[in-house]
């Protein structure tokens, strides 16, 4: 790299949004380019993300550590195979100190509004406070799980019992001995009703529908494991190539609608065998098998969830909720169920993607605006044509569904990188993506959407008004090889 070269990288000022994985991915791979000039904006006054905002009880990653962190951090010092959310934290708070960016972050900077000027072939970028700053490049890194998603239900605001979701889960109030309705059964929930169901005098869940739920097969590292892996990095990059493999070559196969017949239902007995192991109730074990195929929508990894539901103090609701009363909920048969706390497990906004931000392109073209009737759409789910120097992480159609997002985060990280490469060797101002390679992008996503799984249901976080707007369709490899460098044909360079 020339001095020249280094110089005009140098000069270049990013700001990121969001000090989750991808934030500090990219502010690790900055750095190493030898870019000083970038700034992370959090909206929180501690960095991490959904990591640092789900602290309910049993919070933990449904992919092993060893690959759901990054491939040039490795850590031996994990000390289960699925680690709970303080220790994924800490992780992330030794990577951000350990790559100096702890005096690149603003805290408390929430962003609002970015608006890219093209005269100056500048953003604007205004945060919540009011503050405003101009910037050469913009990277989006808010992630897909940040905003809570709470169901519109009638009568909701007349409880008078404590209410509260998940991701924002009330530690100061004790459940011990009190009636507790939990709304949802998905992933969060999953996670927290073994913790809480020892604790509670009653437990009701509402399952709106079943999941497919496998065991994990979680166990502790021994002393000797952890030895090993910090004695012999090797073992530990091993180890994380066998998860993947594993991701690669069993579980994406459930993903497609031409999966093996025997490998669905192979699947799908190791499912069920898992029910009748820990139910006892035939009744209560019919609630729980879904109705559609195996990987439609997201399979969920737990070692406790059945045995908890099969607790006397427990009850599993299937009947739709029709209100929310004073004194707790009442389904549709008419049925009241008493409550002193209602807790939402109900995930989030998974497919609004940067709202509440605005952000306006070219021409004032904002880019909720654009995915509102069609839902969110981008070229690699990283860059979209009309706003040029603006690069999005964990994008639309970059979600995965067998193995980890950290493998997408490190592969969309050194397409920016490339892009900005790009961008100094042509002396450009900015660059911006072509409409019609965004077209034809985006037309052959949805042509190979129709052989996933997922399109073969109706309602799930993956879809938004019909179509799926969250999940890649292929093998990690394959976004890997597509995202390795960009393509200078499909942009516009700015002089």
């Amino acid at each position: 790299m020339s001095s020249t070269q280094t110089a005009r990288e140098a000069s270049h000022r990013v700001a990121i949004i969001g000090t989750g994985f991808s934030g500090l991915c990219l502010g690790h791979h900055l750095k190493k380019r030898g870019i000083e000039t970038f700034t992370l904006f959090e909206k929180a006054d501690a960095i991490g993300g959904t990591w640092r905002e789900n602290t309910y009880p049993g919070a933990e990653c449904d992919i092993p550590s060893a690959l759901y962190s990054f491939s040039f951090e490795r850590n031996p010092r994990w000390t289960h195979k699925w680690s709970e959310q303080p220790e994924i934290l800490r992780y992330m708070n030794h990577c951000c100190d350990k790559f100096g960016l702890r005096p690149h972050i603003k805290f408390n900077k929430e962003v609002t509004d970015l608006t890219f000027d093209e005269g100056a072939g500048l953003w604007h970028l205004t945060t919540a406070d009011g503050e405003t700053e101009d910037f050469d490049i913009v990277i989006s890194a808010v992630g897909q799980l940040h905003k809570p998603r709470i169901p519109t239900i009638d009568g909701a605001g007349s409880f008078t019992g404590k209410m509260f979701h998940s991701a924002r889960w009330d530690h100061e109030y004790d459940l011990t001995g009190k009636t507790v309705s939990v709304i949802g059964n998905a992933a969060s929930a999953l996670q927290f009703i073994p913790e809480i169901a020892p604790q509670v005098e009653t437990l009701n869940v509402f399952q709106r529908s079943a999941n497919w739920v496998v065991p994990k097969e979680d166990r502790e590292y021994s002393n000797f494991e952890k030895w090993l892996g910090s004695k012999i990095p090797a073992t530990t990059k091993f180890y994380r190539f066998l998860i993947w493999l594993r991701g690669e070559g069993m579980v994406f196969p459930l993903m497609k609608k031409d999966a093996p017949k025997w490998l669905r239902e192979s699947a799908r007995k190791q499912a069920i065998e898992f029910i009748e192991e820990n139910i006892r109730d035939p009744e209560l074990r019919e609630k729980l098998i879904p109705e559609y195929p195996i990987g439609a929508k997201r399979i969920l990894f737990s070692d406790n969830y059945y045995q908890a539901l099969d607790r006397d103090n427990v009850n599993l609701i299937t009947d739709a909720i029709a209100r929310i009363t004073e004194t707790g909920v009442e389904t549709k048969d008419g049925t009241a169920y008493p409550s002193d706390a209602i807790i939402y497990g109900t995930g989030f906004e998974t497919t609004d993607f940067l709202t509440p931000m605005r952000v306006a392109g070219r021409c004032g073209a904002v880019l909720n605006d654009l995915w509102r009737d069609h839902g969110a759409e981008a070229y690699l789910g990283i860059t979209h044509a009309g706003f040029p120097n603006f690069f999005m992480m964990y994008g639309p159609n970059t979600n995965l569904g067998h193995n980890s997002i950290i493998l997408m985060i490190e592969a969309q990280t050194r397409y920016v990188m490339s892009c900005i490469d790009a961008l100094d060797s042509r002396h450009a101002k900015w660059l911006d993506l072509k409409a019609d390679a965004q077209k034809a992008y985006n037309e052959w996503i949805d042509e190979r959407m129709k052989d996933m799984i997922w399109t073969s249901v109706a309602d799930s976080w993956y879809l938004r008004q019909g179509r799926v707007t969250n999940n890649w369709v292929g093998r990690t490899t394959e976004y890997i090889k597509r995202t390795r460098a960009m393509e200078p044909e499909n942009y516009v360079f700015a002089p």
